[in-house]
């Protein structure tokens, strides 16, 4: 329960109520204890002596002590919830700002289904352990030990009862917890397993439908489904033998108890009442055995749940910015890679990019070609500092990226992805996104440079057109345009664009790069891009092939000297008619 002790500072901002409901449950619990004793003494000192006024009596006490229980098991409820609820909500909130301040790297191994299970089932299955925690777990452990006195004080020669199924019971408990923890964290996993399916088949439904998929989604599905089933099975069936052995074990006292105690009600050493107070006493301390029983296997559980949790909490951001970052007012967008070699592997094998050097002037613009896992996707995450290089450094204006603020850097830094990622709100919204304070005139002079503002003033809503999830409403080349204006009203001084126009026609493409090249002041452009047209014009063009830069130059001078680059251009252009740019 290491894990499971650990969360338990999510519940120290609601003491008050964590105190207050087993206090009441005490209440509720001494009430019910009361009654078996109330009861033997109508049976051996009313009804035995035909004394109405004692049963009368008596009998008005129950009642009120019934009513004092309820009123203490109410307020216990109450005061449970909202110790509950807001452990959860502050659980999850928690979990959801570590989950944003970890690094691509971090995420890349925790997985989407995987984290999304864990802010919703393990969350909820931990809340339900603390509710269960404050109600129950005080419930159970008074009402067993009360019994157990009462039980004793009523008859101490039948309360060797206890002697014999006391540890029997501990023993299947036990049995129980070790057998059952192992198989609820696999059931935890699995159900990892069947989220991950789930978001990807919703995510890419399109694409199902494109190729006529369904029938192979729905046996993915129904695998990851099935797996989840049988664990559940296993578990549950493993822990279902607790409960008619629990009872097994009660019936077995009860039967005990009535021959032995008969037996001494016959010879006058034991009343009816009393018999009666403490087959009612020992009911309820093997009712409170079960009940262990059943928390047991809602704990194992939640312990499952809870260390999954903490390994989101306890896990370190791949990515350690400086305490005391350089002290820079700005930065003008002088990059430099300086024999980079980079591994998504933390242990450097197997690297994506190899010994990569550069420089790229401020207000130049530096295109990056190659084949499709050459690594330029992975160059440019370099920049921003989205992953940290294995060996060499990449630095802005002299200074390693590393040593620069987080939020001085992305803000320096703005990058169009390859994937263009929209939010649900409007389309102002979303172009807002990097700088929420921007006036609508800078929203509507970045929408034109993107050209995104004629086919969103065309909409009947204009701006603000609400974008469907994931932008479903827009087609791509208008969500890459989206996303082009979104990163241009940020005003970067340097700007990636990472194949980000790629759904882009090539009219529209030269529209951009003309509102680009008009800038008052030109941003440091790293492009990516798989066609030709796209890099005519920049400054200086890096062929890469597997990791390495293989060729650096204009386009005209890649022609000469590059073969890698002229067999490119050769299978896009008809280079019997194309026209060199003019250097």
């Amino acid at each position: 329960m290491h894990a499971a002790r650990k969360l338990g500072r999510f519940l120290a901002p609601y003491w008050h109520w964590a105190v207050l409901a087993p206090l009441l449950m005490a209440l509720e619990v001494s009430m019910d204890l009361a009654q078996p004793w109330l009861l033997q003494r109508i049976i051996d000192q009313g009804i035995a002596r035909s004394d109405m006024n004692l049963v009368i009596s008596t009998g008005l006490l129950m009642a009120s002590v019934a009513v004092i229980g309820l009123v203490g098991g109410i307020g216990c409820g109450i005061f449970t919830v909202l110790a509950g609820q807001n452990f959860g909500a502050d659980l999850r909130g928690t979990l959801f700002r570590k989950v944003q301040a970890l690094s691509f790297g971090n995420l890349d191994r925790l997985e989407t289904g995987g984290l999304i299970t864990r802010l919703t089932n393990d969350v909820t299955q931990v809340q339900e352990a603390v509710m269960m925690l404050l109600r129950v777990m005080v419930r159970v452990p008074l009402l067993l030990i009360g019994s157990l006195i009462m039980a004793t004080i009523t008859s101490p020669q039948l309360a060797l009862v206890f002697v014999v199924l006391i540890p029997i019971v501990l023993a299947a408990l036990i049995w129980i917890i070790n057998r059952t923890f192992p198989m609820f964290s696999e059931v935890q996993h699995r159900l990892d397993q069947l989220n991950t399916v789930l978001q990807e088949n919703l995510a890419g439904i399109r694409v199902v439908k494109a190729f006529a998929r369904s029938d192979h989604e729905l046996e993915r599905f129904g695998r990851a489904n099935d797996h989840l089933m049988e664990q559940n099975i296993l578990a549950v069936r493993t822990s279902a033998v607790t409960m008619p052995f629990m009872m097994l074990t009660l019936n077995a006292g009860i039967v005990a108890v009535i021959w032995f105690g008969g037996l001494q009600v016959t010879v006058g050493g034991l009343q009816v009442g009393q018999l009666i107070a403490f087959i009612n006493y020992l009911a309820q301390t093997l009712m409170s055995l079960m009940m262990i029983s059943m928390l047991v296997m809602r704990f194992a559980r939640a312990e499952a749940s809870a260390e999954r949790i903490q390994e989101v909490l306890d896990s370190r951001p791949d990515l350690a910015f400086q305490t005391q970052p350089a002290d820079l007012v700005a930065l003008r967008g002088r990059i430099v890679f300086d024999h980079v070699t980079f591994g998504y592997a933390a242990n450097g094998h197997d690297p994506v990019l190899k010994d990569v050097s550069f420089v790229a002037e401020p207000g130049q613009t530096i295109a990056l070609l190659g084949a499709t896992g050459a690594g330029k996707s992975s160059l440019v995450n370099l920049i921003p500092r989205f992953y940290d290089v294995t060996a060499g450094c990449v630095t802005i204006d002299g200074v390693d990226v590393r040593a620069i603020d987080e939020t001085m850097l992305r803000q320096t830094v703005g990058a169009a992805l390859q994937e263009s990622i929209l939010f649900s709100g409007t389309i102002r919204d979303n172009i807002r996104y990097g700088r929420p304070d921007a006036s609508d005139a800078e929203v509507i002079a970045a929408a034109k440079m993107a050209q995104a503002h004629e086919f969103t003033s065309n909409f009947p809503d204009g701006y603000e057109t609400i974008v469907g999830q994931r932008g479903v409403n827009l087609s791509g080349g208008q969500k890459q345009r989206l996303a082009i204006a979104r990163v241009l009203l940020a005003q970067p001084t340097v700007l990636i664009l990472d194949d980000s126009t790629s759904a882009v026609d090539i009219e529209t493409e030269a529209r951009i790069q003309a509102a680009l090249a008009s800038l008052p002041e030109q941003p440091t452009q790293v492009v990516v891009a798989q066609r030709i047209s796209t890099v005519l014009r920049a400054d200086r063009i890096l062929v890469l092939d597997d990791g390495r830069v293989v060729a650096e130059g204009t386009h005209s001078e890649l022609l000469e000297s590059s073969p890698i680059y002229r067999e490119i251009y050769s299978s896009q252009m008809d280079t019997a008619t194309a026209v060199v740019p003019h250097e």
